[in-house]
C-alpha cells in the first residue's frame, strides 16, 4: 500500500537516449510524481537530457547514482519493468491491471521503486534480483517491448490509480525491511558461510541473487533483519572462538 505520491520513486537505468530520459520526466510531471533517479547514465546523453521541456526542474533535481542498490535501498517494495522475453524470472509476474490485488494485501505504507531498465537490454538477471515483483505491459507477442518514456508513463498513470487503493483492513505491524537490509543481510549470511568449512553458498553469483529474491519474497520486517544479523554474528564469533580453541 502506498499513502502519497512522494512514496514513489522512479529510477532508470542505463539509460541510452536523452529524448527517453526527457519522456520519463515529463510523463511523471503529468502524473505528479517527482523522485527521479538515474543509474549510470551516460554523461553526453544525461547532460543533453537535461534541457527536456517541461521537466526542467525535475531533471535539475534528479539524483545520480552509479548502482542500482544505491536508488532502492531505502525502498520496501521495488517493481521492476520487463518484456521477459529474455529472461526467466522466480519473482511474481504481473501485468499492470494485476497490481492492484497484491497491492491492497499490503499492511503498511511502503517506499515504492519502478525500475525501468536500458533500451536496449532492458534490466539484467542481477537487477530483477532487487525486485519483489515484476511488471508486465500487455503488448502483442509480435512486438513485445515498450519505447522507455511511453512504459514510464503507462505505468505512472497505474501507479496515479493505485494511490487511490487503500487496504480494507489495514493495521499496525512492524514496518517492512528496505531492500538495502535484506542486502546487508544477505551479504553477512554469505561472509559467515564462506568463512566455515562449509563452503555451501557463493558469497558472490547466483546463488546469492536467488537468496536476495527469496528473502524479498517473505513478509520480513525490519526487525527481522536486526535480529537475523545479530544471529549470524553471534554464530560467526563462536565459529572463530572454536577454531582458536
Amino acid at each position: 500500500m502506498v499513502t502519497s505520491d512522494r512514496d514513489v520513486r522512479i529510477v532508470l537505468v542505463r539509460p541510452r537516449n536523452p529524448l527517453n530520459i526527457g519522456a520519463s520526466a515529463r510523463a511523471m510531471r503529468n502524473f505528479g510524481f517527482e523522485d527521479l533517479v538515474l543509474v549510470s547514465p551516460h554523461e553526453p546523453v544525461w547532460q543533453e537530457s537535461r534541457a527536456a521541456p517541461g521537466a526542467e526542474r525535475l531533471l535539475h533535481d534528479a539524483r545520480v547514482v552509479p548502482k542500482l542498490l544505491a536508488a532502492i535501498e531505502d525502498r520496501t517494495l521495488v517493481i521492476g519493468t520487463s518484456s521477459l522475453s529474455r529472461r526467466r524470472v522466480s519473482q511474481p509476474v504481473l501485468s499492470l491491471e494485476e497490481l492492484s490485488g497484491p497491492w491492497k494485501k499490503r499492511r503498511n505504507p511502503d517506499r515504492v521503486a519502478v525500475v525501468f531498465g536500458s533500451e536496449k537490454t532492458g534490466l539484467s538477471k542481477e537487477d530483477l534480483s532487487y525486485c519483489h515483483w515484476i511488471a508486465r505491459i500487455p503488448t502483442t507477442p509480435d512486438c513485445p517491448s515498450v519505447n522507455l518514456g511511453q512504459a514510464v508513463a503507462v505505468c505512472c498513470y497505474e501507479l496515479r490509480r493505485l494511490l487511490g487503493i487503500k487496504a480494507s483492513s489495514a493495521r499496525e505491524t512492524a514496518p517492512p525491511a528496505a531492500v538495502g537490509e535484506v542486502d546487508r543481510l544477505v551479504n553477512e549470511l554469505a561472509r559467515v558461510v564462506s568463512g566455515t568449512s562449509q563452503p555451501a553458498v557463493s558469497p558472490q553469483g547466483v546463488r546469492k541473487a536467488r537468496l536476495r529474491q527469496m528473502l524479498l519474497g517473505w513478509p520480513i520486517t525490519s526487525q527481522d533483519v536486526t535480529l537475523a544479523l545479530g544471529v549470524l554474528r553471534d554464530l560467526s564469533w563462536q565459529v572463530k572462538r572454536k577454531n582458536r580453541d
